[in-house]
């Protein structure tokens, strides 16, 4: 099956297996699938698989474009207009066993059916237009919501004197169990995008050892599987490359700002890559050898996924200009984890209308509403 031929990679377990090359994705659909395969897969035509009736994605023409899909993933267009969750919001810092502080929102449904944590990319936070969109999306169909800020994201680089690392991964664990207590009697999702999505996929592998309370979905999209491979294709693309310098300096010299005796980052600044960057900041305040070991810290390979234990769904684009599809090809599945690959989408889009409609919203609501 040609990538060009397919319209859609839908729903496949750990006996998810790829061949691929510069023009072709092929993938076999082996025994112990939930759902039958579709025939037509035989043939390269509509569906692989199909879960339910959100299984489709196909924008039009014009919205097909990855680098289209990724720039309006984030434009606030999305988020124009009244949102019930942004007026029910409460902030809440979290503190962890090592006293790392995380900010939060917090936004109760007085008729909630579950509370949804939504966890941002790299350089984005509580506030990113995606998770606003999903927040109030969720809000307003009876879920609460808790969006969580990383490290020095969002306006917490005051809260801790160190800075943020993609290794550091404890204290969200911890921060997430605490959420998670918030509506005990109610089940918790966990939904994250991009780097976001990497830790989701971390956080349910933990959950394998030390359970997140009530935890009956995670949901990753666009996760980053190989940050350092990421990283390299974020600086091989100018637009991506500026827009992500601009924010990170900007978080840099907040970070300066408010720890001026620890901080200088005068000579980081001038940097002109996003590798280079993280390299010098690993020098200089990090606890491992060089970039390397650092980004294997946290990338997701073999058979790390294999131990989820509860039900977790990928949706991810084959046309993602920064996690490129054969980031998954040797990963091994557990059988509780489902990955959505879509022919299109780009990075944390599946725009599907003009009206900026997102898909992932509706597929979401549908695997949530199951669990009540």
């Amino acid at each position: 099956m040609s990538l060009r031929q397919s319209t859609e990679i839908a729903i496949i377990p750990r006996l998810f297996q790829a061949r691929i090359t510069d023009a072709q994705l092929s993938i076999t659909c082996l025994a112990g699938i939930e759902k039958e395969c579709n025939a037509n897969y035989i043939h390269g035509k509509d569906l692989m698989c199909r879960m339910n009736s959100y299984s489709q994605f196909d924008p039009p023409t014009l919205l097909k474009n990855p680098f289209v899909q990724s720039y309006l993933a984030s434009t606030n267009l999305r988020a124009l207009g009244k949102s019930p969750m942004l007026d029910a919001a409460r902030k809440m810092i979290i503190e962890t066993s090592d006293k790392t502080r995380l900010l939060g929102f917090y936004s109760p449904n007085p008729k909630s059916s579950g509370l949804v944590l939504l966890l941002h990319g790299w350089e984005g936070s509580s506030d990113s237009t995606y998770i606003r969109c999903t927040g109030r999306y969720f809000f307003e169909r009876g879920y609460s919501v808790f969006r969580l800020n990383l490290r020095d994201h969002g306006d917490s680089h005051h809260l801790n004197t160190g800075i943020f690392f993609g290794s550091l991964f404890r204290e969200v664990f911890e921060a997430v169990r605490q959420v998670a207590r918030i509506e005990a009697d109610l089940p918790f999702f966990m939904v994250g995008f991009s780097l976001g999505g990497n830790y989701i996929l971390r956080l349910a592998i933990q959950d394998a050892t030390e359970s997140i309370p009530g935890l009956a979905h995670a949901v990753a999209i666009s996760p980053v599987i190989d940050p350092a491979r990421a990283t390299r294709l974020i600086d091989s693309r100018p637009s991506f490359r500026y827009y992500f310098l601009q924010k990170w300096r900007r978080s840099l010299i907040r970070k300066q700002a408010v720890f001026p005796g620890k901080y200088d980052f005068k000579d980081i600044l001038k940097l002109k890559s996003i590798y280079d960057i993280t390299a010098k900041l690993l020098e200089r305040y990090g606890n491992f050898s060089g970039s390397k070991e650092y980004f294997n810290s946290y990338t997701l390979s073999g058979e790390s996924l294999a131990i989820i234990q509860r039900p977790a769904t990928i949706i991810t684009a084959m046309d993602d200009p920064i996690i490129p599809p054969d980031d998954f090809k040797d990963l091994t599945f557990s059988d509780s984890t489902r990955l959505v690959m879509h022919r299109h989408g780009g990075h944390n889009g599946f725009i599907e209308t003009w009206n900026l409609n997102v898909w992932y919203q509706p597929f979401m609501l549908h695997l949530f509403n199951s669990y009540l």
